[in-house]
C-alpha cells in the first residue's frame, strides 16, 4: 500500500464529514425551496454537488493507494430553521469544521513523511480556503439583509456576483490558464 493505514483510516473519516457536509447542503437547500427562495435553494443544492465531489475525491486516493473505502455512519442533517441566518452560519461552521479535519490530514501527513497525502491535499486546502470565503461572504449578506430582506439576497444571488471582485480581477489578468 502507498500511504499508511493510519492515514487511509483518517480519509475515510473525511470521506464520511464530505458526505455529511452535501448531506447538510442538500437539507438546507430543500428548506430554502420550501421557503420559495430559489436563488437561495440552488446555491445550496450545488455546494451539495461540490461536497460530494470532494468524497468521491477522497475515495478515489484510498481506491488508487490500494485501500479500502469504509464510509462511516452520517447523522441525519437538520432540516429545519427559523431563521436563514442559521442554515448560513450553520454552514460556516461546517466549512470551518471541514478545513480543520484537512489541517489535521495534512499534519497527519507531515507527520508520518507521507508526500503523495500531503500533495493530494494541497487541493482540498485551497479549496477550503475558498469554501470559508464564500459561506462568510454569504452570512455577511444575509445578515446585512435580515429576514425581511432575503429578496434582496435573492437577488444578490442571481446577479452571480458573491464572493471577491478582486478575485474576478487577478483571473481576468492571470489568463486563460488560471
Amino acid at each position: 500500500m502507498l500511504v499508511s493505514q493510519k492515514i487511509i483510516k483518517a480519509i475515510n473519516g473525511q470521506i464520511g464529514m464530505e458526505f455529511a457536509a452535501s448531506l447538510q447542503y442538500d437539507a438546507i437547500g430543500a428548506h430554502f425551496d420550501f421557503q420559495s427562495l430559489p436563488h437561495l435553494s440552488k446555491h445550496f443544492y450545488k455546494q451539495s454537488t461540490e461536497e460530494r465531489g470532494h468524497a468521491h475525491r477522497f475515495m478515489k486516493f484510498v481506491l488508487d493507494a490500494g485501500a479500502q473505502v469504509v464510509i462511516p455512519a452520517i447523522e441525519a442533517p437538520v432540516a429545519d430553521f427559523k431563521f436563514a441566518k442559521a442554515a448560513v452560519k450553520l454552514s460556516l461552521d461546517q466549512e470551518i469544521n471541514v478545513t480543520q479535519a484537512i489541517n489535521s490530514l495534512y499534519d497527519l501527513a507531515l507527520k508520518e513523511n507521507d508526500h503523495i497525502t500531503s500533495t493530494f491535499l494541497h487541493w482540498f486546502i485551497k479549496e477550503q480556503m475558498e469554501e470559508v470565503s464564500l459561506m462568510t461572504d454569504l452570512l455577511k449578506t444575509v445578515e446585512r439583509a435580515g429576514e425581511g430582506g432575503l429578496l434582496l439576497v435573492e437577488q444578490f444571488l442571481a446577479q452571480g456576483t458573491m464572493g471577491s471582485s478582486l478575485g474576478a480581477e487577478i483571473a481576468t489578468e492571470a489568463g486563460p490558464e488560471n
